[in-house]
């Protein structure tokens, strides 16, 4: 009985530990496409970002083909996002500086993320490698 105690104790640890290192996921983040988004707004291999809360504004779209990997990526000066669609096949880091800074706010979202509405005005992006 004790083997299983240590042996169960020590894969919990070790779960625990391995959790600590995988990147921050937004809580806010839905899995799935929300029911009020018209099917088709963010096609599969686009990152969608759009000006105003529950999908709605001016939509921006950005595809792995156009984006440096890894790279920060600062929307148009003044512009910023409310909403958002992951559908790149890889996280998303959203920021609220315009420079990718983490002394504001940021969120990852893995891919196949909804968000509805963020917490700050998105500014800047960047996409990982996984």
């Amino acid at each position: 009985m004790r083997n299983t105690t240590r042996t169960n104790t020590a894969v919990a640890a070790g779960l625990l530990a391995l959790t600590a290192l995988l990147p921050q996921t937004a809580a806010h983040a839905a899995p799935a496409r929300p029911a009020g988004a018209p099917l088709g707004a963010c096609a599969a291999g686009e990152l969608c970002l759009w000006t105003k809360p529950d999908f709605t504004g001016t939509r921006r779209v950005h595809e792995l083909s156009g984006t440096d990997i890894e790279s920060c990526v600062a929307l148009p000066r003044g512009a910023d996002a409310q909403s958002l669609a992951n559908r790149t096949g890889r996280p998303v880091t959203t920021y609220q500086s315009a420079e990718c800074a983490e002394t504001g706010e940021f969120d990852t979202y893995p891919s196949g993320a909804w968000a509805p509405g963020s917490p700050y005005r998105v500014r800047a992006f960047k996409i990982w490698e996984n």
